[in-house]
C-alpha cells in the first residue's frame, strides 16, 4: 500500500486526537468549530491537500491515527514507528516556525531562539528517526510551501544534525556505525516526556520493548539493555 506520512512538532493544546477526529461529525456545532479552528486541524487539512496533490489515497498522521486511550495500540505504534516512516513513499516534514520560502542555510538565534538557531523540528527527539528512516522527505514551511527535499539539502542537514550525508540519503542499512555515534545525534534533542528519550531511539537500533510511561529514566536503562543484547559494542557504556 502506498502512502504519505507526516513528521511535525506537536503543539500543546492545538492537536486533534483520534477520538476527536472520529467523533467530529457527531459533535455539536460549537465543539466542531472549536476543533476546526485549531492550528492542528488546519495542519491535517493542508497535509491531506498535499497528499491528494501528490496522488496518494492514504496519509498517516500520528496525532489523529493513534488511539492513545489504548495502551496496547500506543505500544504497537511506537514500536512500529520507524518501519512506518521507512515504508512511506514520502514524508512531509512540516516546519511550523519557518516563515521564509527558502530553507534556512545558517543558524539564526533571533528567528529560532529556543532551538540553537535552527527550526525547532531539528531539536525534537522523535524527529531524529523521522529524518533518517524515510527515503524521501519534502520540507514545508509554515504556509505549506515546499522549501526543499532531504536529498538536495543533505549537506545543510549534516551541519544541523551532525548526521553523515550518506546516512541522510541512504539510511542506516549497511552502515557500520557505533552505538555511541548514533546516540550522539540525539544528545541535544528534547522530548516532552522523559521516557520518550528512550522510546524515540528504539527504531534506530532495531530493538523493541514495552511502553511503561511513568518509569522515568528507567526507560533509558531498559533501552541500553536491549541494545547490549543486540550489539557487541562497548561504546554504549559512554551513555
Amino acid at each position: 500500500m502506498k502512502y504519505a506520512i507526516l513528521s511535525h512538532r506537536w503543539e500543546d493544546g492545538s492537536e486533534v486526537t483520534y477520538k476527536e477526529m472520529i467523533g467530529l461529525m457527531k459533535m455539536d456545532e460549537r465543539k466542531k468549530n472549536e476543533v476546526r479552528e485549531r492550528s492542528g486541524y488546519q495542519k491535517i487539512i493542508k497535509c491531506c491537500e498535499q497528499a491528494m496533490k501528490d496522488d496518494f489515497e492514504w496519509l498517516w498522521i500520528d496525532t489523529c491515527c493513534i488511539d492513545k486511550r489504548s495502551s496496547a495500540e500506543l505500544s504497537e505504534a511506537i514500536n512500529s514507528m520507524y518501519q512506518w516512516y521507512q515504508d512511506a513513499q514520502v514524508c512531509y516534514a512540516y516546519l511550523n516556525d519557518v516563515k521564509e520560502s527558502i530553507f534556512p542555510t545558517e543558524p539564526n538565534s533571533e528567528t529560532f531562539p529556543k532551538s540553537n538557531g535552527w527550526p525547532e523540528w531539528f531539536m525534537r527527539g522523535w524527529t531524529l528517526q523521522e529524518l533518517i528512516a524515510p527515503a524521501r522527505i519534502e520540507f514545508f514551511n509554515k504556509e505549506w510551501v515546499s522549501v526543499g527535499n532531504k536529498q538536495r539539502l543533505a549537506p545543510i542537514l549534516k551541519d544541523i544534525t551532525r548526521i553523515p550525508c550518506d546516512v541522510l540519503r541512504d539510511g542506516l542499512a549497511g552502515k557500520r556505525l557505533s552505538v555511541a555515534r548514533i546516540m550522539s545525534w540525539a544528545a541535544t534533542r528534547k522530548t516532552a516526556r522523559v521516557e520518550d528519550r528512550a522510546y524515540s531511539l528504539m527504531g534506530l537500533f532495531g530493538v523493541h520493548m514495552p511502553m511503561v510511561y511513568g518509569e522515568g529514566k528507567k526507560a533509558f536503562r531498559r533501552l541500553q539493555l536491549e541494545i547490549i543484547r543486540e550489539f557487541n559494542d562497548h561504546s554504549i557504556f559512554a551513555w
